[in-house]
C-alpha cells in the first residue's frame, strides 16, 4: 500500500508543471492589463481587469456568434453521427458477410487518416455548399462517423442475440428491434460517442477555416483565431487567454459533469472493439 501511495503522489508531482501551472497561466493572465499579460508571468496582477477583458472578448471578439455557430454546427452532426454510426456498427456486429467486415475497416480508418481537404472543398463546390454551414456539418458528419462505429461495434458484439431473436419470432421488424431493443443497450458507447464527439467538434478549426467563409458563420475557434490576429501591434494575450477560457467553459463544466459515465462507458464498449 505504501508503495502503492508513493507512485501517485510522484505522479501528481510530474502532472502539477504540466496541468496545474498552465492552467494557473491561463486563468490569471486573463484577468491582467495587457502589458503584465504580454509577460506571461504566474503572478498576481497588480490591478485586476477581468471584467473589462471578458466584456471586450463577448463584444469585440463576437463570443455570441461564435457561440450560437458552434451550437448549430456541434448538436445536429452529434445526433446525425449517433444516429447512422450506431446503426452501421449493429450492422456490422451482426453480419457474418465479408464485404461488411471490409466496409467496416474501411470506416474505422477515418479515424486515423489525414483529411483531405482538397477533395473535399471540390466536392461541396461541385454542390453548390462550400462555404456553407450545411457543407460543413456534413463534412464533420462524414469524417466523424468511424469513430462512432468503432465503439459501438464493439459495444453492439458484446451483446447477446437472443433478446433481437425473440423480438423478430414475436414479428417485430429491423427498425422496430433497433429503436426498442438495441439502442437502449448501446446507450453507455452513444454516450461516450457523444461526449468524445462535443470535444472534437467544438475545438475543430481545421475544416471551420477552409469550408465556412464569412463572419457571420465563425465558430468559436475561428472567432478566437479572428480575434487573435485583428492587432496590428500583436497579440493581446490577456484578450486571447480570456477568450480561450470562455471557449472553452462548456466543454470543462460538461466534463465536470459527466466524467464518470464517460470513463464507464469507454470501459464497457470502446475498448472491447
Amino acid at each position: 500500500m505504501t508503495a502503492v501511495r508513493v507512485r501517485y503522489l510522484l505522479l501528481s508531482l510530474f502532472a502539477i508543471p504540466w496541468i496545474v501551472l498552465p492552467f494557473w497561466l491561463l486563468i490569471i493572465n486573463s484577468v491582467k492589463s495587457e502589458g503584465e499579460a504580454g509577460v506571461l508571468s504566474v503572478g498576481l496582477p497588480s490591478s485586476w481587469h477581468a471584467a473589462t477583458n471578458y466584456a471586450t472578448v463577448v463584444h469585440q471578439g463576437r463570443y455570441l456568434t461564435g457561440l450560437g455557430n458552434s451550437l448549430l454546427i456541434a448538436v445536429p452532426s452529434i445526433v446525425l453521427v449517433l444516429g447512422l454510426g450506431s446503426m452501421a456498427a449493429w450492422a456490422y456486429a451482426r453480419s457474418p458477410r465479408r464485404s461488411l467486415r471490409l466496409t467496416y475497416y474501411l470506416s474505422v480508418l477515418s479515424i486515423v487518416l489525414p483529411p483531405a481537404i482538397i477533395p473535399t472543398v471540390y466536392t461541396l463546390t461541385q454542390l453548390g455548399l462550400n462555404g456553407s454551414r450545411i457543407g460543413y456539418l456534413l463534412t464533420v458528419v462524414g469524417t466523424r462517423l468511424g469513430m462512432v462505429i468503432f465503439l459501438c461495434t464493439g459495444f453492439v458484439r458484446t451483446l447477446p442475440v437472443d433478446w433481437e431473436e425473440a423480438a423478430q419470432l414475436d414479428g417485430a421488424g429491423r427498425w422496430q428491434i433497433y429503436r426498442r431493443i438495441v439502442l437502449p443497450l448501446l446507450a453507455p458507447a452513444l454516450f461516450t460517442g457523444a461526449i468524445l464527439l462535443v470535444i472534437n467538434v467544438w475545438n475543430d478549426f481545421f475544416f471551420a477555416l477552409f469550408l465556412l467563409q464569412g463572419p457571420g458563420r465563425a465558430t468559436l475557434p475561428l472567432t478566437l483565431y479572428q480575434f487573435a490576429s485583428s492587432s496590428a501591434y500583436g497579440l493581446r494575450w490577456n484578450l486571447v487567454f480570456a477568450h480561450v477560457i470562455l471557449t472553452s467553459l462548456p466543454l470543462l463544466v460538461a466534463y465536470i459533469i459527466m466524467q464518470r459515465r464517460v470513463l464507464s462507458g469507454l470501459t464497457e464498449g470502446g475498448t472491447t472493439g
